[in-house]
């Protein structure tokens, strides 16, 4: 009897040493977790100013180039200048996302979200052999924080057209309202997605770009699905992939729609 009291004195006293050994660890990682934050932000920062920085820099020699053509050099300073805005709207986004921090709301049409993605990506895509189709209706409207959601088309935009660069193809842009949600599919005709990468492919740092190729060339590859999966998670939304090698890849985004008291 003495001995199963001594066992049952032992165990409790084993499971309050491992109950404080775990709060020891949650305090650790209650500490660590502003500087994950801060590496998060700073990672997502990097890829997406990345993706503004080069229509930028094309804005600038473009005026360069053509400085006694006034009217050009003034559209193309009026670019750049947008440029520099919507790139200090995105670092306060990301910040926000990576703090956890809850932006306000807007309902804004999403043909002109796209439109603006577009106007930012500066290329002709048709300069790639790349034909681009958008089915946007133009009273459909989104209760979205813009910016991010502009993120996440942008992000989609860019891996579709480097999935097609090799033969060119068709870049596919299409929205619609199911039920109480609304969607948005974006699909290239392009290499498509490895079966056994379908899984991680949301994941941080997962890319499918070969890792011989130059630190320039990999630049914030990586992040950009990441990050997508996160802005639609903090829109309550959903974001799914199917793909098929050698015959494209569609992503495939659900909204939650305006809600009744706000779009009355």
């Amino acid at each position: 009897m003495a001995s199963v009291i001594q066992k049952r004195l032992s165990l409790h006293k084993r499971a309050e040493d491992h109950h404080r050994e775990n709060q020891a660890l949650q305090s650790q990682l209650c500490r660590i977790q502003p500087l994950a934050n801060i590496g998060s932000a700073s990672c997502m920062i990097a890829h997406e100013i990345n993706n503004i920085l080069t229509p930028f820099g094309s804005y600038a020699d473009l005026a360069l180039k053509h400085f006694d053509d006034k009217a050009l050099v003034r559209k193309a300073l009026e670019k750049a200048v947008l440029n520099c805005q919507r790139a200090t709207k995105v670092m306060e986004s990301m910040l926000a996302l990576a703090n956890g921090d809850t932006q306000k709301k807007q309902t804004v049409g999403l043909a002109g979200l796209i439109d603006e993605v577009f106007t930012c990506l500066c290329r002709d895509f048709g300069k790639d052999r790349i034909q681009l189709r958008i089915d946007i209706p133009e009273d459909l409207k989104v209760h979205v924080v813009a910016v991010q959601i502009q993120q996440v088309l942008m992000n989609l935009s860019l891996n579709a057209r480097e999935a097609m660069l090799e033969r060119g193809g068709t870049l596919s842009l299409r929205a619609y309202n199911d039920a109480d949600h609304t969607i948005i599919e974006v699909a290239d005709t392009g290499s498509g997605i490895a079966p056994e990468a379908m899984k991680t492919i949301f994941e941080a740092f997962y890319s499918t770009k070969d890792s011989s190729e130059s630190a320039e060339e990999c630049f914030g590859t990586g992040l950009g699905l990441a990050f997508c999966r996160l802005i639609i998670d903090k829109h309550q939304g959903s974001i799914t992939v199917k793909s098929k090698q050698g015959e494209g890849t569609t992503f495939k985004i659900s909204l939650p729609q305006i809600p009744s008291e706000i779009a009355s």
